[in-house]
């Protein structure tokens, strides 16, 4: 961030959060992402690889729902959660490598544009019949409670954590192209001696991880926000 940007930021009360991400790939894809932004070419844009990440994500989600009647479809999916990651994960890192921080801008729609993919990703996967909608939804409102608490936290205390424990948004990519990859063999899974659809399992187990996630991380950011601004 240059000092123009700093100085104009704090005249209008705005602290940039502290981004950290503490997830298994985050050391050796830091070093990818930097590489790939320095030797980007010179046309490419923050915003067009936010608009790649967007457009990567709702093409898996239709992917997902074409997937229903011809499963091959499955491998497009995968190619889009590559884009998506090209996308998603460049474009900040592209405008820090520049200088080009927009840290209100960037902030704003690199997560309105996270809202959105999210919501057609799941939409794709509850029209696909590999994942029921039940779970489909309890999926999405889990996510975008955890999110809502990642903003919130963000705001109030300067820190974003992008990943919660090992896992963050890379993570959880590659969970989704390993399960793409089964899906190919079989949409089935055998638990207990009875057979469930293999993204219901791991949707259910998915959806309760991200709700024990957002409770933990409430109680923890609401005690320390008490604790740094005690009754007088």
């Amino acid at each position: 961030m240059s000092d123009r940007q700093a100085v104009s930021l704090r005249h209008i009360g705005f602290a940039a959060a502290r981004r950290i991400n503490c997830s298994l790939t985050a050391p050796l894809e830091k070093r990818v992402l930097t590489w790939m932004a320095h030797h980007a070419p010179a046309w490419l844009t923050s915003d067009q690889l936010t608009a790649l990440g967007l457009a990567a994500q709702v093409g898996a989600g239709i992917s997902y729902a074409l997937a229903r009647f011809d499963r091959r479809a499955l491998l497009a999916v995968i190619i889009f959660i590559a884009l998506n990651w090209l996308g998603d994960s460049l474009d900040g890192t592209l405008a820090r490598v520049r200088g080009q921080e927009r840290p209100r801008y960037g902030f704003y729609v690199d997560h309105v544009v996270d809202i959105f993919g999210s919501a057609a990703l799941m939409l794709g996967l509850g029209c696909s019949g590999f994942l029921d909608w039940q779970i489909a939804m309890a999926m999405l409102i889990a996510f975008l409670l955890l999110s809502g608490e990642s903003y919130l936290a963000a705001y109030t205390l300067s820190r974003f954590e992008m990943s919660q424990g090992l896992f963050g948004p890379t993570e959880i990519r590659l969970l989704l192209v390993a399960g793409n990859l089964a899906l190919l063999r079989s949409p089935y899974s055998t638990l207990f001696g009875h057979r469930f659809l293999l993204f219901d399992v791991g949707g259910a187990i998915a959806t309760a991880g991200m709700l024990a996630m957002v409770i933990a991380v409430a109680v923890r950011h609401t005690a320390q926000l008490y604790r740094q601004e005690p009754f007088k």
